[in-house]
C-alpha cells in the first residue's frame, strides 16, 4: 500500500472523528433560569420576565422563588397574572425610604413565589413583572431565584458571576442597567408602570411551550455545531467511499 492510499484510506476516520468532537463540544446545551429580557435602561420602568426551563425528564417545576436584590429596592413590582399559577407577594421594611411621585415609600417587594402549575419536561414557563424605577447607580440588578421539582429537588440559581466572565454553575438571573438611550430590551414601561409595548415574551399573554422553541442563543449555538459535526463526518464517509471505488477501479 502506497501513502497516498494510505492517506485516502484515513479520510472516513478523519471524518467521523471530527464530527464526534464537535458533538462533544456542542453538548446538551444547560437552560437556566433567567431574565428576559436581558438588559433595560437605569432610571427607566420596564416589564421584564423570569424565563424558567425544566431540566428534567422525570419531574416537573411545580415552585419558582424569586428574591429581589436588596442593594437596589424597586418602589414598584408588579406580577401578572400567569394562568395556572398563583403568586404571592412579601414586601420588607426599607433602612432608607424611597421617594416615588412625591411620596415616601418605606417598604418595598422583596420576595415573589409562584406555585400551583406545573412546568412538564421538555417546556419553559415565563413570570412576568413590571419593575421600576430601576436604579441610576447600578449597572446590574441579581436576583435569586429557586426552583423546586415535584421531587422536592430544589435548584438554587443563586450563583453570582465569576471574574473573567466565565458562567457560574448556578448562575444568579441578572439584569444589565444601561444609560438611558443606550441599547436596551424591548418591554419598557411608562412612568405609572404600565407596560408600554409587549409584555416581556413577547406577547401579550404568557409563554408556555416546548424548549425547542425558545431557549436562547446557547441552545442555537449548540445546535449549529452539532450539524456542523454531522456535516463534516458525512463529507468524510463520502470522500472516503469515491476514493475507495477509484483504488479498486
Amino acid at each position: 500500500m502506497n501513502a497516498k492510499s494510505a492517506r485516502l484510506r484515513r479520510l472516513p476516520v478523519i471524518g467521523a472523528v471530527a464530527a464526534g468532537a464537535v458533538l462533544l463540544l456542542a453538548g446538551p446545551a444547560s437552560a437556566h433560569v433567567g431574565v428576559q429580557p436581558g438588559t433595560a435602561e437605569k432610571g427607566g420602568y420596564s416589564t421584564i420576565a423570569f424565563k424558567v426551563p425544566n431540566e428534567k425528564d422525570n419531574a416537573s417545576t411545580v415552585k419558582l422563588e424569586v428574591t429581589l436584590d436588596p442593594k437596589h429596592p424597586l418602589a414598584s413590582v408588579m406580577p401578572q397574572p400567569v394562568p395556572g399559577w398563583e403568586v404571592k407577594v412579601e414586601k420588607a421594611k426599607l433602612d432608607k425610604p424611597l421617594q416615588m411621585h412625591g411620596k415616601t415609600i418605606d417598604e418595598a417587594v422583596s420576595k415573589i413565589t409562584w406555585t400551583g402549575g406545573k412546568i412538564e419536561p421538555g417546556q419553559f414557563q415565563q413570570f412576568p413583572l413590571s419593575v421600576g424605577k430601576l436604579p441610576d447607580d447600578a449597572d446590574e440588578l441579581v436576583f435569586k431565584a429557586l426552583q423546586t421539582y415535584s421531587d422536592d429537588d430544589v435548584v438554587r440559581w443563586i450563583d453570582p458571576s465569576k471574574p473573567g466572565g466565565a458562567e457560574a454553575e448556578h448562575p444568579a438571573p441578572t439584569l444589565k442597567l444601561v444609560a438611558k438611550g443606550a441599547s436596551a430590551g424591548k418591554g419598557g414601561d411608562d412612568h405609572d408602570g404600565k407596560t408600554g409595548g409587549k409584555s416581556a415574551d413577547g406577547k401579550a399573554e404568557n409563554a408556555s411551550a416546548t424548549s425547542d422553541e425558545g431557549d436562547g442563543g446557547s441552545d442555537t449555538t449548540a445546535r449549529v455545531l452539532g450539524v456542523v459535526g454531522i456535516v463534516v463526518g458525512a463529507a468524510g464517509v463520502a470522500f472516503g467511499l469515491i476514493a475507495g471505488r477509484r483504488r479498486s477501479a
